[in-house]
């Protein structure tokens, strides 16, 4: 579209609505393109509401915009889009643009957080910086508030809610893809504003009253040392994302990167259940944390014990796998920018408060090193914990569990490669140790929910067996288990037991203390570090599992016998898969093997075939490697357990059905009888329980045929279905014949071991007459040679059938004699 020069804002808005519909993507942003560059902020300022919903989607997922989740890169439209929305295409320099002018944009209350929306009715402020100072209270009242936001802010919140927001996709289609340019922008965005290396590329556009208004500015001589460990209130220490007017240039660039992980996080992971809230709540937290602070940084100001207090709120929060993907991308892009703190900077930060005010640290560097404790583990843990307790028990709970895995192993994105070494013999060195104390919960809490997650999956898919593994290869890295455990020790620690060793003053060698007051000095704020930590997430009243505790031993050996269990169930079906495939040979096909027809549509899934059950066999070995390392089990407990799992006795029980009770509609499961299937200790023969002749035609089957003659035999037994019956009633040897011909002698044994209706058990021993196996390319093939081998004897198509008929008939009647007294032999 060409861009008149004295056209006027509201045309312009019009005109784009009216392109939107009619043009191409690629025009629409090339003439996009144009507008930005030639119009000024003021008629700018009027289009970027409607332009960000145009591409981002509406808030209420009506508008879908230009459906980023579902672009990847095979379409047309994936190299348009990026050139468009990257962090240094013309979206953003509009951003930057209408940044200058300080525009501001309202978004409503309600499309907020659940919590922060909860505080905001409350008449409290929320405990992320990001939403303070940006309340517009209108003249309708309390329910039609708005948050106003500037352009960058705006625009973040929009992309960031894109992820969440209700779509209805095409059908056929859904997010998820990894190559999704929504997925691309995530990192790209991330790469920009986090970067591992360098600064933050500032802003092309800015005036002499600074890029934005400072609310509450940040005064140059600020630390970022309050942010290493859990302060008081997040209200009283948090680093605020707009920058004062005389703020160093650097520290003006950094409120972009705060202000796109504040909004990330808060979007993407900030909500919580009731209950979850409500272990929050604690008296005690707040004092153990005030001693903390007050103990680590006497220099700092700090609140008053009791103040920072979480609000208890309820919101129904489902992730999606794609959401879950999205978080982890997150949590790998935070470790890495959080390992690149330069080694000297990471020094400084564990040595001496007093050592801060005489290091210049760049505001990045302080930011790196405060951005995983401070700004995301909290809401993290909760995220992963709600996730544990109610994902589905299938396969695709992997992307939340690889989610977890990368938070815990940071030292897997600290970009060393110059001693690479497999995951299983990589040693964890000591200096994580800290990181391990201050996330104890997101190794110990989260292994005990995967624990029992784990006892309720069905571990003979391969998918789950594999979940297994990892987790257990991940827990059995060298030296992990050694920091975990005495992470648990020091949470344990009595309180009397902290005081005594608390010293009165905390003075440095140079003022007349020790060397060894300064450790006793580190021990104790570590141990307050653990328990703040635990108190913060779970409670002041919490009930702590050890993870090496007794209880949690038990658990694990009750585990590993499951593990067992699934492993024999594996190697059964692994070997039953085997004989069939060794019977089902070319003989076969003549009829010199059995085949039964129900057998041959069992409805088994992949992940039961040959090589997938092969593949949980060796994820489960080596899982009770792994697992016997984490625990230091004993070698001949470990024998004495997988012994009472004998072969033989495990072939028995898989004889035998899941328990069961009898009612009027058959075999009912019982609690025990699901953990048993579940498990896969016992199982049921499925067969299949509807009409025989009705079964989804075969690949070694004619169609044309199976349905004539299904419609030949239709007509037979309607007109004769009565006389059928009763000859089939008979007790005599007529009945025994007939019974012979028109029921199927082996379903009522097969019945007997699957839980089938009495409606559908009458059906299937009802009397008829079924053509369907002539329809088999197999019987056409038998017939075939047969009249050719009566064409070789000078035999004619009448006599070949005559004779095969009355063959047929013998054979029947000597079964029908005989056959009793065969199976009695």
């Amino acid at each position: 579209m060409s861009a008149p020069t004295l056209q006027q804002p509201s045309f312009l808005l019009a005109n784009l609505k009216a392109d939107s519909t009619t043009k191409p993507l690629l025009q629409r942003c090339q003439d996009l393109v144009r507008i930005i560059d030639e119009y000024p902020a003021k008629e700018l300022h009027l289009i970027f509401p409607w332009l960000v919903e145009n591409v981002f989607g509406s808030l209420d997922g009506v508008i879908a915009g230009w459906n980023l989740r579902l672009v990847n890169s095979r379409s047309s439209e994936y190299g348009v889009l990026m050139d468009f929305l990257n962090p240094g295409g013309p979206m953003m320099k509009l951003v930057y643009k209408l940044q200058a002018e300080e525009y501001k944009y309202e978004i409503p209350v309600n499309y907020l957080p659940g919590p922060v929306k909860a505080c905001i009715q409350e008449g409290v402020l929320p405990d992320c910086p990001l939403f303070h100072n940006k309340l517009q209270f209108p003249l309708s009242g309390v329910l039609a508030l708005n948050i106003a936001l500037n352009p960058f802010e705006f625009f973040m919140f929009h992309f960031a809610f894109c992820l969440i927001a209700p779509r209805n996709f095409p059908p056929g289609q859904h997010g998820g893809s990894t190559d999704s340019a929504y997925f691309v922008l995530v990192d790209m965005y991330l790469k920009y504003f986090l970067p591992s290396e360098g600064n933050v590329p500032p802003s092309p556009f800015s005036d002499s009253r600074g890029s934005v208004t400072a609310a509450s500015p940040r005064s140059s001589g600020t630390s970022f040392a309050g942010y290493g460990v859990h302060s008081p209130s997040l209200l009283k220490h948090h680093i605020f994302h707009q920058p004062s007017v005389n703020a160093d240039p650097a520290a003006q660039e950094i409120w972009r990167s705060e202000t796109l992980l504040q909004m990330f996080v808060e979007i993407w992971l900030h909500h919580y259940s009731l209950e979850m809230y409500q272990k929050l709540q604690s008296p005690q937290l707040a004092l153990l944390q005030y001693r903390l602070s007050m103990s680590s940084m006497p220099c700092q100001p700090h609140a008053p014990p009791g103040s920072g207090t979480l609000h208890t709120y309820q919101e129904p929060f489902s992730p999606s796998e794609e959401h879950v993907l999205v978080v982890r991308l997150l949590v790998k892009h935070l470790h890495a920018f959080a390992n690149s703190l330069k080694p000297e900077q990471l020094s400084s930060s564990s040595s001496s408060p007093s050592a801060h005010s005489h290091t210049h640290t760049s505001p990045l560097e302080e930011f790196k090193r405060v951005v995983v404790q401070r700004f995301v583990q909290q809401k993290l843990y909760l995220f992963l914990q709600h996730c544990f307790g109610h994902w589905p028990l299938d396969a695709s709970f992997r992307a939340v569990l690889e989610t977890w895995l990368s938070y815990i192993q940071p030292w897997r994105y600290t970009g060393e490669k110059s001693n690479p070494q497999p995951d299983q013999n990589r040693t964890v060195p000591d200096k994580w140790e800290p990181f391990v104390d201050e996330n104890l919960l997101l190794y110990t809490k989260l292994f005990q929910g995967f624990l029992n997650r784990a006892v309720r999956t069905d571990l003979v898919n391969a998918k789950n067996a594999l979940m297994v593994f990892r987790v257990a290869k991940v827990f059995a890295q060298p030296n992990l288990a050694e920091i975990i455990q005495k992470g648990e020790q020091l949470f344990l620690e009595p309180e009397h037991v902290l005081h005594h060793r608390q010293p009165r003053g905390y003075l440095t060698p140079s003022q007349g203390g020790s060397y060894l007051s300064s450790r006793q000095r580190a021990a104790t704020d570590t141990v307050f570090k653990v328990k703040s930590h635990v108190y913060s997430l779970e409670g002041q009243d919490c009930q702590y599992k050890q993870m090496f505790g007794s209880e949690l031993r038990g658990a694990i050996l009750n585990f590993i016998q499951i593990i067992a269990q699934a492993r024999q169930t594996a190697k059964r079906i692994s070997d039953q898969a085997n004989e069939v495939a060794a019977n089902t040979s070319f003989l076969s096909w003549f009829g010199l093997s059995s085949a039964d027809v129900n057998n041959t549509f069992t409805g088994a899934e992949p992940e039961d075939s040959g090589e997938c059950l092969r593949r949980t066999h060796e994820f489960l070995d080596r899982a009770l490697e792994n697992l016997s390392l984490i625990f230091k089990l004993n070698q001949g407990q470990l024998t004495q357990l997988m012994s009472t799992l004998s072969s033989s006795q495990d072939d028995g029980l898989s004889k035998q059905l899941p328990d069961c009770v009898h009612g009027e509609n058959g075999l009912t499961l019982t609690d025990l009888g699901r953990r048993q299937i579940i498990n896969g200790l016992r199982r049921f023969d499925i067969q299949y329980q509807g009409d025989p002749e009705l079964q989804p035609i075969r690949s070694y089957e004619n169609a044309l045929l199976v349905r004539f003659l299904y419609r030949v035999s239709s007509l037979v037994n309607d007109s004769l279905g009565g006389h059928m019956t009763s000859l089939c009633s008979r007790s005599d040897f007529l009945g025994r014949l007939g019974r012979r011909y028109l029921t199927d002698p082996g379903s009522s044994v097969r019945l007997k071991q699957s839980p089938m209706s009495r409606r559908t058990l009458e059906r299937s021993r009802r009397p008829r007459l079924s053509l369907r196996p002539l329809a088999s390319y197999r019987t056409l093939l038998l017939l075939l040679l047969f009249y050719g081998l009566g064409v070789l004897l000078s035999l004619g198509p009448v006599s070949s059938m005559a004779l095969l008929m009355a063959g047929g008939f013998l054979y029947g009647v000597l079964m029908t004699l005989f056959g009793d007294k065969l199976k009695t032999q």
